[in-house]
């Protein structure tokens, strides 16, 4: 599981340096003595947050590849990679997408990922230990799944998602922050440290709660990629490829912030499940085995 924990990670480091050096320029004119100019604060807001979100989209490809070593695949050199190119070449192209870059990590846990920019500017990388694991049956519908994600533009989607969610964090924030400062601290000069406090303390607590819709997304479109994996290898190899996961064993995740790119996903409880880049696998079977 690689793609949302990435891009969550990056999306939270570039959004706090940009509060950060807004701040150290003094460009917050919503803060003045009189009080919160609301219109102000929610176009900065929005600026903060899509900015943010899009940022970590742009670089999404670059961090995939330092955060797991993946290497991109630009002139094969054994039978294993000419056939990992051909097939998500072909894949690519039933897909209706440019041709993805194709990379591999070394790690010995059954897993995949794609990302990148846009659908038609994306990469697709496999770990050693799936390629180890899986028949090339297998092996060809997690591709399917991977190539289906950039095709569906999750990514682009996620980052407009993001980028709402960063908004209304950051503006309700500052706004739980402000009404703290004036009415419990009776602050009337600016904003004291009550202000700094309480607006840190309301992100991470609103970022918390507000993670819960983006893994929600998460989840849907996992279900989704799945009916594309389906359909360009062939639904039995993907039901097949969902249970070698099971069968290998309890999928571990990949690096945390690395999360929901992959393919694979584990189980949990129902406060656990809220938090769930992916559905169960049993799900995931369960939906491709009645068609849904």
């Amino acid at each position: 599981m690689k793609r949302i924990f990435l891009f969550l990670a990056t999306n939270m480091a570039i959004v706090l340096v940009l509060s950060v050096t807004m701040r150290l320029l003094g460009v917050e004119p919503y803060l003045n003595a009189q009080g919160l100019n609301l219109q102000a604060l929610l176009v900065f807001a929005a600026v903060m947050g899509f900015g943010g979100a899009f940022i970590s989209l742009a670089i999404s490809k670059w961090t995939a590849k330092k955060a797991t070593g993946a290497q991109v695949i630009t002139d094969p050199r054994t039978q294993e990679e000419l056939w990992l190119v051909q097939t998500v070449a072909r894949q690519a192209q039933a897909a209706g997408i440019k041709m993805p870059e194709v990379a591999i990590f070394d790690s010995p846990e059954v897993n995949a990922f794609a990302t990148g920019m846009s659908k038609n500017s994306s990469l697709v990388a496999v770990s050693t230990g799936l390629l180890r694991n899986m028949t090339r049956e297998e092996a060809e519908a997690v591709l399917g799944h991977e190539v289906a994600h950039a095709a569906n533009g999750d990514m682009v989607t996620m980052a407009l998602i993001q980028g709402v969610v960063n908004t209304f964090v950051m503006f309700l924030s500052r706004v739980i922050g402000h009404t703290v400062d004036r009415v419990v601290f009776k602050n009337e000069n600016g904003h004291g440290p009550a202000f700094f406090i309480t607006m840190i303390v309301a992100e991470l607590i609103l970022g918390l709660l507000a993670s819960i819709i983006v893994m929600w997304f998460s989840r849907q479109r996992e279900f989704r990629a799945d009916q594309g994996g389906a359909s360009l290898a062939g639904r039995q190899a993907m039901i097949n490829a969902l249970k070698r996961l099971q069968a290998v064993h309890d999928p571990q995740p990949l690096p945390d912030k690395m999360a929901a790119f992959g393919i694979s996903g584990g189980g949990g409880g129902s406060l656990k499940r809220l938090f769930m880049t992916h559905p169960p696998l049993e799900e995931r079977i369960a939906a491709l085995e009645r068609g849904a």
